[in-house]
């Protein structure tokens, strides 16, 4: 019996690792350009601190959360999200202290788990990149963090995306709110999807959220949030807003978006991508403000801002904007041995034009020259390094710069002398001497 992987879960192959790794190491740069540094938390943690931080009526608690029960009764979660984690670490090693520098930026990169329905680009094994800031209130540490994520997805080349933003206001602008939205919702209680009837008097604002259609007909016409905000939550609001003006950041203002998770105050946001490819608009980014939930998991009263994006559907924008990823792991060279005789001095060549800094591969099936060189082609190696039994007793190879079949002979003492030299003369000279013979042919 052949076993499969898991369902909801994806084997990333070579030729996939490579998407994930130009994402990863572009957004590295970024981040560290903004003076982040990364942290990496198990991959479960209690129960209790995505109960008590994410919101017990929050799908990821009540219905998609990966729990168990450990050996020593403990419950324990697989994390379905990656901020209360952060906070937990944030909380438990006391990074709030002096010695710290504030605002506390971190970045996390790594899998997350919920037991969903799969889908295209939603799986119970995805991986997010999320951002975390610590001990600012003021509103330039929203705009800032939403610039950032804008900054990596221009980066990567995304073209179709759109900021979209709104703001929960903080607990006394939420109450005033809250009792006007149930004054709206309960007499269309009956009407409403058996969630949000559950939702309607332990969390109202979770009925915004909603998918279900007849539920989003239900809400078009709801108050808005935006005017139920007190004095202090709409000067941070309209600071937002003149910040992304003046920057010259694009958005839209959504009053009914809500996030999903029951921690968020203040400025929350989302990023769509109406790529061509996906034919319906995505949600590639979201996240906001959360000044209550390191107080909710022991810290101290420290204000938090942050972001995720799912790292499986940012592939799924790249591809559907059709961006090519560039291939990090071009050969430079690929060596030719012809002959069983060549074995061994084909060894010496590739490791000592490796250990000069470039990237080298051979042939080890004692193949023919016509294959060995068709896997260089398909390989886009930049040049051809070829030895047969002739050569060897000469002491040299054949040097092919592969882009416009220019060859010539060096001696194997040069390449094991200084390989960098031999390559830049033979790829960099004989390029521009051809290109200029050819232009004046």
């Amino acid at each position: 019996m052949q076993i499969q992987r898991p369902k909801g879960t994806a084997d990333l192959l070579p030729s996939d690792s490579l998407k994930w790794q130009f994402i990863e190491e572009t957004a590295k740069v970024i981040l560290g350009d903004y003076q982040f540094s990364e942290i990496r938390t198990p991959i479960f943690e209690s129960y209790d601190l995505f109960s008590r931080g994410v919101g017990e009526t929050s799908d990821i608690v009540s219905k998609e959360m990966y729990d168990f029960y450990d050996k020593g009764k403990r419950h324990m979660s697989l994390r379905p999200e990656g901020t209360a984690p952060v906070v937990r670490a944030y909380v438990e090693n006391k990074l709030f202290g002096p010695e710290y520098a504030k605002p506390y930026k971190v970045y996390y990169m790594g899998p997350m788990f919920r037991y969903e329905r799969p889908q295209g680009g939603r799986m119970r094994q995805f991986h997010q990149l999320g951002v975390e800031v610590f001990g600012s209130m003021n509103p330039a540490t929203d705009v800032e963090t939403m610039a950032l994520a804008i900054d990596l997805f221009n980066e990567l080349g995304l073209q179709h995306f759109s900021l979209v933003i709104n703001s929960l206001g903080d607990i006394e602008s939420r109450k005033a709110y809250r009792e006007a939205l149930i004054a709206y919702l309960e007499p269309s209680f009956d009407e409403l999807s058996t969630d949000s009837q559950i939702r309607l008097h332990k969390n109202p604002l979770r009925v915004l959220d909603s998918k279900n259609k007849n539920d989003q007909e239900i809400i078009k016409n709801a108050p808005s949030i935006l005017d139920y905000l007190n004095e202090e939550s709409k000067l941070h609001f309209e600071a937002v807003i003149e910040m992304l003006d003046v920057l010259e950041i694009p958005y839209q203002i959504d009053s009914n978006m809500v996030r999903g998770l029951d921690y968020y105050n203040h400025t929350i946001f989302e990023i769509m991508s109406d790529a061509p490819g996906f034919g319906a608009i995505t949600t590639i980014c979201a996240g906001g403000r959360y000044d209550g939930l390191v107080e909710e998991i022991g810290g101290p009263t420290t204000p938090g801002f942050g972001f995720a994006l799912g790292l499986e559907r940012l592939i799924l924008t790249l591809e559907a904007e059709e961006i090519e990823i560039p291939n990090s792991h071009e050969v430079d060279v690929y060596v030719v041995g012809l002959g069983e005789s060549t074995n061994v001095e084909t060894l010496k060549l590739v490791q000592a034009i490796r250990k000069a800094g470039f990237s080298a591969d051979r042939d080890y099936f004692d193949r023919k020259a016509k294959a060995q060189f068709k896997t260089a082609s398909k390989l886009n190696a930049k040049a051809v390094l070829t030895i047969g039994e002739e050569e060897l007793g000469k002491g040299e190879a054949n040097f092919k710069v592969m882009k416009n079949n220019s060859e010539s002979s060096v001696k194997l003492t040069e390449i094991y002398k200084d390989f960098e030299k031999v390559f830049n003369l033979k790829t960099t000279d004989m390029t521009a001497f051809n290109d200029f013979f050819n232009k004046e042919k």
